[in-house]
């Protein structure tokens, strides 16, 4: 049962819960040996007794153990307590895509495609290692707090030489490929039409198809139309429709071949959006199939609901989607039935597949064989002790080390406990190497002999050969390397020895499992003997150099920091007269500079040259003679002024003069006052032919001159 506040594996303690899902509840937790934040993934308990389940669970720890890319979560730790399995995972902090669409309704194609193009590459270095995702979706994709774009949750990831999906395996099927599901065979090319349908959402704000059951959706996967993007956003590029349509094709054999070409694709779109550069091979004879019987009642026998369904349930924001499943498990832990286990023979994959693993497995012999040798050999250059003796180079990671060759003396070992003597050997620079033999007369842990005499002067880093008592009851050294840590130690403490663990950076084994041991196993040691377990932390820290950012426009340079594994931080727009609109000016760490990988680099984009504002102290006296002859004073008139740009400033009517206005912030430097008036004429009398009076009324006429009016430009 996990509590809030315990230790796991004497390593890790749980801080919160953060998510579940249909096998596993995900918790915070701080490992507090490398002092840093973790999540675990924990089997639930009611499935940790299920062998079924079980195996499911490290099957999905070894498949993601593998991959080690800045795009994807990284796996640190697996192991088992008393009642209950876990995996320990890398904690992202930030939002999962589908949640960060919801928010934003729909994503710019330029986000999105940036986004593609990181999820592609993530994808692409699990493709190189053979393990499929089969489950790519929003919901497994989180941006964190820095903007990096990770995948997770592999969790229904099988290798490559997988010949069949089953139907606990189906996914959600918004994403699902359509030979996904028919429940047929599926590779690389699938999670190409997945991401495909993601980059469709990111796109429009919705997914393609939908329906009420996943029978529907399953079948419009298969048999309709794929809808473009366009349909629904017209402003979408036509380049990144056609990337999209390609993705989705109902043909795997139509689609991007590898997720290689499709990141390409991406790139180009983002460079030369309007290009037509995509090649869609046979989509005039791409006609739409019709769903079978057969085919139909398939895919309902897998949305059959078994006696275990485990639903998806989205954690929250802060943590990405470790454990969210659509999937049916039979009864009983029994595995599922194949879908072509009545086939009469193998088909041409399996051939395939058998030989490259009979070539595979003839490599891993002659591997084996050839480091087997390689350690025979270095064993037989060792001192000649005499009895069942083994080699080992000491180094206590507690113990301050000599970095300069120097010449020490060499201290008295013979006849002290061995911790003792290999401490003190440490401490001056020396590498103790240590052979047991078995004696019923000197005690266990006593060193026998030592190869350098006593006061003698050595330089330090020179190896020192002891030999040491393992008594009459040495122990068989079992052998812990690639497992995890806390199952090392279990392993090495229940035989009676102590630990001594070193860490060190490793870019082919995982953070958290050993990398090497000495003594090696097999060999005879002596119990309560220390053992030195070197245990992986992870790769070093990978530098990378700042590239040029300044000059580029800004889709070049975010393309330029994702290509160099470098994370895009603010993004300033500024006036600038030196570059043009939409130029990179600056950047926040300079060209040249080493950084690690992920580092965020700031940069500001140009909005084209300063732009100054002025200001108008405006006094408006009233019309002269020479302007307006005819204009009575006291008349109304109309003031209007209007910006060199066009933009009214003034509009009113007045009386009196002078007339006074300031304006400021003005884009213009001068303007155009337009001053209007009415003349009205007095009422005649006339005598008309017939000898009447006529009264002819008075006339009302606007007039209007202009003044030319320049501003004052304001400082700063």
């Amino acid at each position: 049962m996990i509590k809030i506040g315990m230790t796991i594996a004497d390593r890790y303690e749980i801080l919160e819960k953060i998510g579940t899902g249909g096998m596993a509840d995900v918790y915070k937790a701080v490992d507090n040996k490398l002092s840093r934040n973790v999540a675990i993934k924990v089997l639930k308990q009611e499935f940790a007794e299920n062998e079924n389940f079980v195996s499911k669970f490290r099957v999905e720890a070894q498949a993601a153990a593998g991959l080690m890319h800045p795009n994807v979560v990284n796996v640190y730790d697996v192991g088992e307590e008393s009642d209950f399995h876990y995996i320990v995972m890398e904690l992202v902090e930030g939002i999962t895509l589908k949640k960060y669409i919801e928010k934003k309704s729909r994503l710019s194609f330029e986000e999105a495609v940036s986004i593609a193009i990181q999820v592609g590459m993530g994808i692409e270095a699990a493709h190189e290692k053979h393990i499929i995702h089969r489950d790519i979706k929003p919901q497994n994709i989180i941006i964190s707090l820095a903007g990096k774009v990770k995948v997770t949750d592999f969790g229904i990831a099988k290798a490559a030489t997988s010949n069949t999906i089953t139907s606990n395996v189906m996914g959600s099927v918004h994403y699902t490929s359509p030979e996904q599901a028919r429940g047929g065979y599926s590779d690389e090319k699938s999670d190409i039409y997945s991401l495909g349908i993601t980059l469709f959402e990111m796109l429009t704000g919705r997914v393609p198809f939908n329906g009420e059951t996943t029978v529907a959706i399953a079948i419009m996967h298969i048999q309709d139309p794929m809808p473009s993007p366009r349909d629904y956003v017209p402003e979408i590029p036509y380049s990144l429709e056609d990337i999209v349509l390609k993705c989705c094709e109902k043909s795997p054999d139509r689609r991007y071949q590898n997720m290689q070409e499709l990141v390409e694709d991406l790139k180009q779109c983002l460079l030369t959006p309007d290009d037509d550069f995509v090649v869609r091979n046979g989509v005039e004879t791409d006609g739409t199939r019709s769903v079978t019987d057969e085919e139909l009642e398939e895919i309902r026998s897998y949305t059959k609901k078994p006696d275990y369904y485990y639903p998806e349930d989205d954690p929250d924001d802060s943590q990405m989607r470790l454990a969210d499943r659509n999937n049916y498990y039979p009864e009983d832990g029994d595995e599922p039935p194949s879908r072509h286990s009545d086939f009469d023979g193998p088909t041409r994959m399996e051939k395939v597949t058998t030989v490259l693993s009979i070539l595979a497995g003839i490599v891993i012999v002659m591997i084996i064989i050839y480091l087997a040798l390689k350690i025979i050999g270095n064993r037989m250059d060792g001192p000649e002790t005499g009895g069942e003796t083994s080699s080992i180079v000491i180094n206590d990671s507690n113990q301050p080390a000599v970095t300069e060759a120097v010449e020490v003396k060499m201290p008295a070992v013979v006849g002290i406990d061995f911790e003792t003597a290999r401490n003190s050997l440490v401490s001056l620079g020396l590498n103790p190497l240590v052979s047991f033999q078995e004696s019923e007369i000197i005690p266990s842990g006593t060193v026998i002999s030592c190869d350098v005499q006593e006061g003698a002067s050595i330089i330090s880093g020179s190896n020192v050969n002891l030999l040491v008592s393992s008594g009459t009851d040495s122990v068989e050294m079992p052998d812990v390397v690639g497992k995890a840590v806390s199952e090392a130690t279990s392993t090495l403490v229940l035989k009676g020895f102590t630990v001594n663990t070193v860490e060190a950076n490793s870019d082919t084994v995982p953070a958290g499992y050993v990398i090497s041991q000495n003594p090696d196993p097999g060999v005879m040691a002596a119990k309560g003997v220390s053992i030195t377990i070197t245990v992986s932390v992870g790769a070093a820290d990978i530098k990378v150099v700042v590239p040029k950012l300044v000059g580029e426009d800004e889709t070049d340079a975010t393309i330029i920091c994702i290509e160099n594994e470098l994370s895009i931080g603010k993004i300033t727009y500024v006036a600038s007269n030196d570059y043009e609109e939409g130029m990179v000016c600056s950047q926040s760490i300079a060209e040249g500079s080493s950084v690690s990988e992920g580092t965020i680099i700031d940069f500001e984009v140009s909005t084209g040259p300063v732009k100054h504002t002025y200001k108008c102290n405006l006094n408006v006296s009233a019309p002269s003679s020479s302007e307006a002859p005819d204009y009575i004073s006291g008349s109304e008139v109309r003031m209007r002024l209007v910006g060199s740009d066009g933009k009214v400033l003034l509009d009113q009517t007045t009386k009196e003069f002078p007339y006074t206005a300031n304006f400021y912030g003005i884009s213009c430097p001068s303007g155009v006052l337009t001053m209007t008036y009415t003349v009205t004429t007095e009422s005649t009398t006339t005598i008309g032919e017939d000898g009447n009076t006529v009264t002819n009324p008075g006339t009302s006429v606007e007039k209007s001159f202009t003044r030319e009016i320049q501003f004052t430009q304001e400082e700063g």
